[in-house]
């Protein structure tokens, strides 16, 4: 897959008219979708045919999606659509016989889910210092936010500062995050960084 092609599909979609949820929330997102697939499977065809899968089943699903969060929400249908493709191709090499457990054992283990990559003790760790390294106006947004689950307004009246300041902070916060993240490996990287 192309970054040029997929750029030249998202730009003939922008020029037609108003997107579709399919168009602005899962076209962005193929090519991560591919590298997360060719991380996942190891073959270019078979991320591709993982990618297919993935975006058929996000146009079927797309009606229930509620806009929040469409990669996280890509990914869980990738990893489902992965270990599906797992498990029908481990039955029918136990449905072979003989050979079967020395095939099991040439192709080891499963890759690992994304999320359980990102779930590991290195994101843990560098999210546990980038949050210690931001200042503690930062932080305590951050804490009160996205650790709390309060909404902007209520966090903006726990630290007796207006809303917007809330937001800018957070987005500031955020954003340091993501970079050392990104840094570590563990989150793309935004050009220019």
């Amino acid at each position: 897959m192309e970054n040029r092609a997929d750029e030249a599909a998202a730009s003939d979609i922008a020029r037609d008219g108003p997107l579709t949820p399919f168009d602005k929330y899962v076209v962005p997102e193929i090519p991560v979708l591919y590298r997360v697939g060719l991380g996942l499977t190891h073959q270019h065809a078979d991320a591709e045919d993982l990618v297919q899968e993935t975006l058929i089943r996000a146009y079927r699903a797309i009606d229930r999606f509620d806009g929040a969060h469409p990669r996280a929400w890509l990914f869980t249908i990738m990893r489902h659509a992965h270990l599906n493709r797992l498990r029908v191709r481990s039955a029918m090499l136990l449905a072979d016989g003989d050979g079967a457990a020395d095939i099991l054992d040439r192709i080891g283990p499963p890759v690992p889910a994304a999320e359980d990559v990102v779930v590991g003790g290195l994101f843990e760790a560098v999210t546990e210092e980038s949050l210690a390294a931001l200042s503690d106006k930062h932080r305590r947004v951050v804490q009160l936010v996205d650790i709390e689950g309060l909404s902007y307004q209520e966090a903006a009246d726990e630290l007796g500062v207006p809303r917007g300041t809330v937001m800018s902070r957070l987005h500031r916060a955020r954003s340091r995050i993501r970079a050392d993240l990104a840094r570590a490996g563990l989150a793309p990287r935004k050009k220019g960084m």
